[in-house]
């Protein structure tokens, strides 16, 4: 059976979307038939969305587009990051970790540290890998179309 193919741009763009919603606020499939991606945002959210398929359910024609959770790139991509550039203050960052406001607290200790920069380098670089993967365990090819 030949894989089916999809572009790398839509499964990237909807990644981004679940990734950024809280629970639920957005839903994106990936047809194994097609490559096409369909994506559900909350109900009311946007009137013109095209619905998603009656057959959504349907585990052999669609998969769900993992978020970034799913992907282990949340808390776990963080403190890998810390362990590689600067492990003397993995125990500053876990701290930061036990309360809300985390990722913003993260994202200023890097600014003062000069590693911002090598941080969305390094977070780009593992999303893209990991999403890259994620597609060639589906069986689906990827185009830069």
């Amino acid at each position: 059976m030949s894989k089916v193919t999809a572009r790398w741009s839509e499964v990237r763009e909807a990644y981004d979307f679940v990734s950024a919603a809280s629970l639920g606020e957005v839903e994106a499939y990936l047809s194994l038939e097609t490559g096409k991606v369909h994506l559900q945002l909350e109900p009311g959210a946007v009137d013109d969305m095209e619905p998603l398929p009656d057959d959504i359910d349907d585990a052999d024609k669609y998969v769900a587009i993992p978020d970034k959770y799913h992907l282990d790139l949340g808390k776990d991509l963080v403190f890998r990051f810390v362990s590689d550039y600067v492990p003397e203050d993995v125990g500053t960052v876990r701290g930061m970790f036990s309360r809300k406001g985390a990722y913003r607290r993260f994202k200023d200790f890097l600014e003062d540290r000069g590693l911002l920069d090598q941080w969305y380098a390094y977070e780009e670089a593992a999303i893209e890998r990991a999403l890259r993967e994620w597609c060639e365990y589906q069986g689906v090819a990827l185009s830069d179309e």
